[in-house]
């Protein structure tokens, strides 16, 4: 039993040592993944600390990156997420966010079509709205930091194209301010998320196998 394991490990690195030439330094990657994930929230108003909205959100995230070193790509990416959102004491709504931001990745081969990898990116952006408060119609700009990182396995085909998951765990940072009587009120929401994503990549210039 002990030589059967060790030669199943033997055969995981010796996949991966041919594996090692496939995604090569200077080759680009693009494609996209699609989501869904819940979120749960604490509001900060003043120096008072309440419980905040709950969402459920379909989010979309297409980016295109380069591989700087071999296994290793960094890259520029888009967020878009949908919102379903329901706040304490009020009926649900819905609104998006759209977010720019840069990524990078590192990828651990384990098998001729498979790797792992693990992703880290940031997200940056703004929304305006138009609120009543106070009888007063208000617009209201929101500033949003985002950062997000989690581990991920693609199968890939010795076309370039690659079929992936993704689970991260994402934070996120808004704040705005509101007039009311002359007094501005600064609003902060901090956004705690475990997100599962299912995406294609593309690779340029397709994989190919290190034993030619």
């Amino acid at each position: 039993m002990k030589k059967i394991a060790i030669l199943a490990l033997f055969a995981v690195l010796l996949q991966s040592g041919v594996f090692a030439q496939i995604l090569d330094r200077g080759n680009f990657m693009i494609g996209s993944t699609v989501g869904f994930s819940t979120a749960n929230s604490k509001v900060t108003v003043g120096d008072v600390e309440n419980e905040g909205l709950t969402a459920q959100q379909v989010n979309v995230a297409p980016a295109i990156g380069y591989f700087v070193l071999d296994n290793f790509a960094l890259g520029l990416g888009a967020d878009f997420t949908l919102n379903s959102v329901t706040e304490p004491g009020q009926d649900k709504t819905t609104d998006s966010d759209l977010l720019f931001g840069p990524f990078a990745r590192y990828y651990f081969p384990v098998g001729d079509n498979v790797a792992l990898f693990f992703v880290t990116n940031f997200g940056f952006g703004n929304s305006t709205d138009e609120q009543i408060i106070a009888d007063n119609k208000q617009s209201i700009e929101t500033n949003v930091f985002a950062i997000g990182a989690g581990p991920g396995l693609t199968v890939f085909s010795k076309g370039g194209f690659a079929i992936e998951t993704v689970f991260k765990y994402n934070y996120a940072n808004s704040k705005f301010d509101v007039e009311n009587a002359g007094i501005t009120t600064t609003t902060k929401t901090r956004t705690n998320q475990f997100a599962l994503a299912l995406g294609i990549q593309y690779y340029f210039g397709g994989f190919r196998s290190a034993r030619g």
